[in-house]
């Protein structure tokens, strides 16, 4: 999808954070955006932020990705708003505080797949349809994180959230290259990055403020800024790619993974703690 001027993007999870620097760095190309969020506050204030960029025009619609039916009613106010949805990011995310595996309260657990994983079946199940109808070059984003490729320690059932969506992300774009779709799909992969992700998730948890545990994706090595990953996000839309590795860092470790995986080798790659 390399033509992205007047064209129309829906992002969620875009109150702040890489949603936010996506939805900027849409409307700096000359999209339409839709953001998409739970917080209604932030989410005013972001599409505020969006709609006086010199691009296109933003609208805010709060969602809350892990309920269907709000994720229909998303698309049906992209849709009536701004016509046909070229672009979609399913970047709404949580994460709560690290825990060993048989620790993790199975509520926790719960959550974690009903907004990071149920999240991205909505949007694929609510936006594709349409996107399919128009028949117009399109894409779809889906964020997981390094720990949809890597197994980190304490933070299994979010890594298991994460590889839900690299395995859903490489099972769509093969059934959209069966049909013949001008639809392209990517899967973001950030490592550590510089948001606010851990306090919101833990507001949203808990009711209360404060944080889980982590700031972003990945360990507690060098973290790269949200716009920073918007950029390359945006690369590979263009260049119509699927994998989105934010941090060269770890090529090395999914290298050795793999390579372990193949050979049979009876022990796996530890990548330390995830931060």
């Amino acid at each position: 999808m390399d033509v992205l001027d007047e064209r129309v993007a829906v992002v969620t999870g875009a109150a702040d954070g890489i949603g936010l620097a996506l939805s900027k760095a849409l409307a700096a190309e000359g999209m339409n955006v839709v953001l998409a969020d739970i917080d209604a506050g932030r989410l005013t204030r972001a599409a505020q932020q969006v709609e006086t960029l010199p691009g296109r025009a933003a609208l805010g619609v709060r969602t809350d990705v892990s309920d269907a039916a709000a994720v229909e009613e998303l698309e049906r106010r992209a849709r009536e708003r701004f016509g046909a949805v070229h672009l979609l990011c399913n970047n709404a995310g949580v994460v709560v505080p690290p825990r060993r595996v048989w620790k993790v309260p199975r509520e926790d657990i719960a959550w974690l797949l009903k907004v990071n994983f149920w999240g991205v079946v909505h949007g694929v199940q609510a936006f594709v349809p349409g996107m399919l109808e128009h028949g117009e070059p399109a894409h779809v984003v889906n964020t997981a994180s390094i720990s949809g490729v890597l197994g980190f320690p304490r933070i299994g059932a979010y890594g298991a959230s994460k590889f839900a969506i690299v395995g859903l992300s490489e099972s769509l774009l093969h059934d959209l290259r069966e049909r013949g779709a001008p639809v392209g799909v990517s899967v973001l992969c950030p490592g550590a990055t510089a948001t606010a992700l851990g306090e919101h998730s833990e507001r949203l948890r808990t009711g209360t403020e404060g944080t889980a545990g982590t700031d972003g994706d990945g360990d507690d090595g060098p973290r790269a800024t949200p716009d920073e990953v918007a950029a390359q996000v945006l690369d590979a839309v263009r260049a119509n790619r699927f994998w989105v590795l934010t941090h060269p860092g770890y090529r090395e470790l999914i290298e050795a993974r793999h390579q372990a995986m193949l050979g049979g080798a009876e022990e796996l790659v530890a990548p330390g703690f995830f931060q």
